[in-house]
């Protein structure tokens, strides 16, 4: 990609970019970064997207916790996690993690640790639960949210029986 762009030129193709889908503001800063744009005109065209409303930090947290939730069935803690590695406001990511219900988070989870258990070998049922809470944390979920599904579950070893 062509380095050295003008301001004028690297604020279309972000403006365009972020009416496809929506970004925050750090991916925008690292593609500026990798066309050597001095940081000052960084800041002066993430101010001039926002003012543009083609950059809203909210609505791209609320997006992320959506899509990241349902298609990647990620946890709470993955989110926010994730969320604070593009440096988004912590009010702005508690007040998007708001969108999804218990129920939702359990009801995921539940499906996961279905759909896992019947990939895992597991010579007892202590085994193949310690695995599940492994996976499971690994995504995101809080332990408690794990055990009261695998709780309420009866996870076993199909291969015990």
């Amino acid at each position: 990609m062509k380095k050295n762009i003008t301001v004028e030129e690297a604020y279309t193709r972000l403006s365009a970019k972020c009416a496809r889908a929506e970004h925050c503001a750090y991916d925008l800063q690292k593609d500026m970064k990798r066309w050597e744009m001095p940081d000052k005109q960084q800041a002066e065209i993430i101010k001039r997207l926002t003012n543009d409303n083609f950059l809203n930090e909210e609505r791209y947290a609320h997006a992320f916790v959506k899509d990241k939730f349902r298609y990647n069935k990620w946890g709470a803690a993955r989110l926010r996690q994730e969320l604070r590695m593009r440096n988004i406001n912590e009010n702005i990511i508690e007040d998007a993690l708001t969108e999804i219900s218990e129920d939702e988070i359990i009801e995921s989870l539940r499906k996961l640790i279905k759909q896992k258990k019947e990939t895992i070998k597991a010579k007892s049922d202590y085994e193949l639960k310690g695995k599940l809470i492994r996976f499971a944390m690994s995504r995101g979920f809080s332990y408690s949210t794990i055990s009261k599904v695998i709780d309420t579950d009866n996870i076993q070893n199909d291969e015990d029986y």
